[in-house]
């Protein structure tokens, strides 16, 4: 899952990040309020930990602007506010969570788990595409009926692939979903995850799946 952290103080924010990607997670950061809400809203996060006292633009506001356009990201808020009246007003205006500063790493990590857990509005459980079966809960695929053995990577993209059916994923955009900025984009490791799907999904004898469209990216469907 990919989190937003938008937290002034840079030290802080470094800290978290560290942890979570340890813990598994692609973690993006800003210490800015106006670029936190920007990010929140152009990209997919699945949980956004978000303080409220920022430069630029407070949480609040960032949190209230994201709810008016829907943003489905789960909100942790993160704060040193508090007061009843402060966690009031961050519950209130949309957040799932609140948490306030001092913390242990432990139960932020356990807290965003937990929300984690909690799709928004309601649990995908399965994707399909032709006769490609993505078992979201299992973590498993099937074509045809046939269990296709995937590595977390390529599961992972595979997922965000048919998400997008028939629509062209770009490398950047499966980069910025699937891997963290900061470790690992500095391979082809999506052509290469791309080509061992191909080598899994699209054996011979059954129509291709997966689709190159030079200079754009990828699709995953049928061609007609």
């Amino acid at each position: 899952m990919r989190l937003l952290i938008v937290e002034d103080s840079r030290r802080l924010r470094e800290a978290m990040a560290k942890g979570l990607r340890l813990a598994g997670f692609v973690v993006d950061v800003t210490g800015d309020g106006e670029e936190g809400l920007a990010r929140a809203q152009t990209d997919d996060y699945g949980v956004v930990v978000l303080d409220l006292l920022l430069p630029g633009l407070d949480g609040l506001a960032i949190l209230r602007s994201l709810r008016a356009r829907k943003c489905e990201a789960r909100v942790l808020i993160l704060s040193a506010l508090d007061a009843i009246e402060d966690r009031v007003r961050g519950l209130d205006g949309g957040a799932d969570d609140y948490m306030v500063k001092p913390f242990a790493f432990e139960e932020l990590l356990a807290r965003i788990r937990n929300l984690s857990r909690r799709p928004f509005p309601a649990p995908r459980q399965q994707l399909v595409v032709a006769d490609l079966e993505i078992d979201l809960d299992a973590q498993v695929a099937r074509r045809a009926g046939t269990v296709i053995r995937l590595s977390p990577r390529e599961f992972q993209t595979l997922e965000y692939l048919a998400l997008h059916p028939g629509r062209v994923v770009s490398r950047a955009q499966i980069r910025s979903q699937i891997y963290d900025n900061e470790l690992e984009l500095k391979s082809n490791v999506v052509d290469v995850t791309i080509c061992r799907l191909r080598s899994k999904i699209d054996l011979p004898g059954r129509a291709p799946l997966i689709h190159t469209r030079s200079g754009a990216g990828y699709t995953l469907g049928l061609e007609k």
